[in-house]
């Protein structure tokens, strides 16, 4: 089963970027997208949602692990649409390469990669292990724009 047919088996709901609808153009000159041969490299994703920053704080003090690993997954989702609008569909995705995480956090929480794993998760439900899962990297921070809890920077192989 692709991933196409997955996201509608899974009843996802996928943002819709369209041909110039990414947000993160709103934070200054940027593009959503840039391939190179056979990468299709993302910029940064945070859990914006239906216009919201969804889950907006620190983990650790405002946002709890549960809510963190919620944002991570609707940034998921945002990937899953940043894919789509640079490839036109989810089928097109040989592998995921790498994610690099950034969770918004108290000192002395330490449980980032694990917040992380809300928007990993995602990604090997929709595409499977073999394509879904890729290398991933967490840094906990102390803030990202928009007071998002959650950013991440992905790379992946096209076919």
């Amino acid at each position: 089963m692709g991933a196409e047919a997955r996201v509608k088996e899974l009843g996802l709901e996928v943002p819709d970027y369209g041909p110039s609808t990414y947000w993160g153009a709103t934070y200054g000159k940027m593009k959503p997208f840039h391939i190179k041969e056979k990468v299709l490299y993302l910029s940064g994703q945070v859990p914006m949602w239906k216009g919201e920053v969804f889950n907006p704080g620190r983990l650790g003090a405002t946002v709890s692990f549960e809510e963190g690993r919620e944002a991570a997954r609707i940034t998921g989702l945002n990937c899953l649409a940043g894919v789509r609008q640079a490839l036109g569909s989810l089928d097109q995705v040989k592998a995921l390469i790498r994610s690099l995480n950034f969770v918004v956090c108290e000192p002395d929480y330490y449980d980032v990669h694990e917040v992380s794993s809300g928007m990993t998760d995602l990604f090997a439900e929709v595409w499977g292990d073999e394509i879904g899962i890729g290398c991933r990297a967490t840094i906990g921070v102390q803030s990202l724009a928009g007071n998002n809890c959650f950013e991440t920077w992905t790379e992946f192989e096209i076919k």
